[in-house]
């Protein structure tokens, strides 16, 4: 049974399973805004100082899933979200999974938790757990799934984080998730190859820092660009550097990393993109079209 109850706020009361350091953070900022909160965590002790603050601890998942509508989950995969609520009745619960996941695990789970009698809302987390609970920190959750679950539970949601909904395709949360992750591990490749170009020259990695970080937010301008390309199918509108001028501008990026001796690795895969989509295109398009080549 649970212990340590808050007492009733005039905010919405829910249960979280899982207080590792996102799902801790997300506590604090529940409790933090007056939300009822039970929790449930594996390894008790975790949750010793937010029974503290008052929230109420329950002793399984069991009793924690019972005590309240809402019950958010932040595990950490999806086969534990199976294993913590395998055999629970989940009938006529709002139930919100904001474990790591991909767009076919939540399809699959969604399906998994309708069958079961609960609606449910998929979540990916855009942020890391210093910046939950921050306003100014700009934390954001992308939620997909029951439209009547997040409408009915925004409020609760959006105190620890804001709240993005992107569809009924309960997959669609993990893939814009997974998508923005993606390009940002293109954008550190990018700048381990520049900040390496460096390493042994008189140039301190902290003067370069300013100029690659104010570069890559003047190109960051090109998505959009992108964006109308894809959209309307015309890879030449509004071409400023075509795509042949940029293949043939390879060499001299290739040259100044042996130069320098530092690989080429994090580049090659997208100058050969380049390369190929310039035999089967056109030079004067931009390079959009390495978007196509990449779809299997």
């Amino acid at each position: 049974m649970a212990t340590n109850p808050v007492e009733n706020t005039s905010k919405s009361p829910l249960t979280l399973l899982g207080l590792g350091a996102m799902g801790t953070a997300l506590a604090d900022a529940w409790l933090a805004a007056g939300h009822p909160l039970t929790v449930w965590n594996r390894t008790a002790a975790r949750a010793d100082d937010l029974a503290a603050r008052g929230a109420a601890v329950a002793a399984t998942a069991s009793d924690a899933v019972a005590a309240n509508r809402l019950v958010v989950v932040c595990l950490l995969d999806d086969a534990s979200v199976e294993e913590a609520l395998e055999g629970l009745d989940l009938a006529g619960k709002d139930l919100v999974n904001l474990v790591t996941s991909t767009p076919g695990q939540a399809r699959v789970r969604a399906a998994w938790a309708e069958e079961r009698g609960a609606r449910y809302l998929d979540g990916g987390i855009m942020a890391v757990p210093p910046m939950i609970g921050v306003p100014e920190a700009g934390a954001y959750v992308f939620y997909s799934g029951s439209a009547g679950l997040f409408e009915e539970h925004e409020g609760a949601l959006a105190a620890p984080a804001g709240t993005r909904y992107v569809g009924a395709d309960a997959g669609h949360a993990a893939l814009h998730d997974v998508a923005l992750l993606s390009a940002m591990y293109g954008m550190f490749a990018g700048v381990a190859h520049a900040f390496a170009l460096f390493r042994g020259e008189s140039v301190a990695p902290s003067e370069l820092a300013p100029l690659l970080g104010s570069w890559l937010t003047a190109m960051s301008g090109s998505v959009a660009g992108t964006a109308a390309q894809l959209e309307d199918g015309d890879y030449t509108r509004g071409v400023v550097s075509n795509l042949a001028m940029q293949v043939a501008g390879q060499e001299t990026l290739r040259r100044t990393a042996e130069e320098q001796r530092v690989s080429a690795e994090l580049l090659d895969p997208y100058f050969r993109l380049m390369a190929r989509r310039l035999e089967v295109g056109s030079g004067a398009e931009d390079l959009t079209g390495v978007v196509d080549l990449l779809r299997r």
